[in-house]
């Protein structure tokens, strides 16, 4: 039996405003922090270890690995960092209110910007300052991959290579793996392990900071996934993910 361990970030200050936040590099809120404590405690409790850690280019991701990792005296582990883990490019939508955006665009058109499989919310302007090709930590990706918009689609595209060729072989060669990333690029490893149908995936929702423990047979093939923790705090964190845009 192999397995690895995902976990979605903590709660990050704009997770708490509502606010789309895609490549934008946004700090975890206080109760991220206490967050990715308590998911350190619960690995701690379940006896997992880890070999080796991923992780995005993105503080929240990273701060939350570091304090699971703290928690387990594990942070001497490597850590490899990707881009090809960061959280899908919201585009335009970026910075912006979900509540104020649902109530502009309405319910259709904003569960399909955020939720389809294949429709990108608009494209962010060149000229804007979040502009990922502004910022040097990503200077070594070629102009033409670099997003100004996303679907989940385009991050399976981009996050199913990196599991295949990079996380994988580490996995089936015995290494016990820990991934902090995004509730997008976390769901787009999901659409492919489980292969969850283009439709199903929209309704996958990733609850902050969390641990999911996946499990595959001798074979690699997915066998299941189970979250470690209070369920009843899972239930209502799931909920409060579903719930986005309705505050």
């Amino acid at each position: 039996m192999y397995q690895v361990v995902l976990i979605r970030h903590g709660e990050s200050v704009w997770n708490q405003e509502n606010r789309f936040t895609g490549w934008v590099d946004v700090d975890l809120a206080p109760s991220g922090l206490e967050e990715a404590n308590e998911a350190g405690k619960t690995l701690k409790k379940a006896g997992l270890s880890f070999d080796l850690a991923y992780t995005s280019l993105l503080k929240r991701a990273n701060k939350t690995l570091n304090v699971v990792l703290e928690q387990l005296e594990q942070l001497w582990i490597p850590v490899i960092k990707s881009w090809r883990l960061n959280e899908r490019h919201y585009g335009a939508l970026q910075g912006l209110d979900k509540a104020q955006t649902l109530q502009q665009h309405g319910e259709a058109q904003f569960k399909l910007w955020r939720r389809s499989y294949d429709v990108p919310p608009p494209a962010l302007e060149v000229s804007s300052p979040m502009n990922p090709a502004l910022d040097p930590r990503y200077s070594s990706i070629p102009p033409h991959e670099i997003p100004m918009t996303e679907c989940l689609k385009d991050v399976v595209i981009r996050a199913v290579p990196f599991w295949q060729v990079e996380i994988v072989p580490q996995i089936l060669a015995g290494k016990k793996i820990i991934i902090s990333a995004h509730g997008n690029s976390l769901r787009a490893l999901l659409k492919y392990i489980k292969n969850i149908s283009d439709e199903e995936i929209a309704e996958l929702n990733i609850p902050t900071a969390i641990p999911l423990v996946v499990e595959f047979d001798k074979k690699f093939n997915y066998t299941k996934d189970y979250y470690l923790g209070d369920p009843e705090v899972i239930q209502a964190k799931i909920g409060a993910v579903a719930n986005q845009g309705k505050k």
